[in-house]
């Protein structure tokens, strides 16, 4: 998914700027591309901290690069609920599924409950992140068709392009202003 979006500004298709990439994995991927793509790449260590110590610490970088939206991407940690109302409605997050379904769980182990589910349609959600996992409201979503030979690990790859066509308008639509709040409903303008 973070490299659909570098792709995407080094083409000139997305107004925008990854401005860093944090991680509390010190070998994680994800910052080792970001280095080889000159992003800024942060390892903050989440071992023997409370979650809020550790969150006002990413809140510290953040501020730092001056980031104005946070996209969780592979980032399998529970936010503080300091850190979700500090950054109310600019931290987004990407789910394997369409929410509610299949809420809560985590990569692989959602496309192997899809399938045993049977459902014939499965996706992804893009939402604002609150207090409760999986539950804040949905930016955008987009269906997959879950095939009748599918596995995992093809079910992941078709559930990721659309987590990068979902992020990728997504990010634009905020650029832009676009994405509004009424209540719990968000509206695109």
């Amino acid at each position: 998914d973070m490299q659909a979006i570098i792709d995407a500004i080094n083409a000139k298709k997305l107004n925008a700027k990854i401005s860093v990439v944090i991680s509390n994995k010190k070998d994680a991927y994800a910052l080792e591309r970001a280095r080889k793509h000159g992003i800024n790449a942060v390892f903050v260590d989440s071992k023997g901290k409370e979650r809020e110590e550790f969150d006002r610490e990413v809140d510290n970088v953040l501020h730092k690069y001056k980031v104005s939206l946070i996209l969780l991407i592979g980032y399998m940690r529970i936010l503080s609920k300091w850190f979700v109302n500090k950054w109310k409605n600019k931290i987004m997050n990407i789910h394997p599924s369409l929410l509610p379904a299949f809420a809560g769980g985590m990569d692989k182990d959602i496309h192997k409950e899809v399938l045993n589910a049977g459902v014939k349609v499965t996706g992804a959600t893009l939402h604002f992140v609150v207090q409760d996992v999986d539950s804040g409201p949905i930016i955008l979503q987009k269906k997959v068709a879950v095939e009748e030979n599918e596995t995992a690990d093809t079910l992941k790859e078709k559930v990721q392009k659309a987590e990068q066509e979902i992020i990728l308008r997504a990010i634009g639509l905020f650029d832009k202003g676009k994405i509004k709040l009424e209540g719990k409903k968000v509206i695109i303008k």
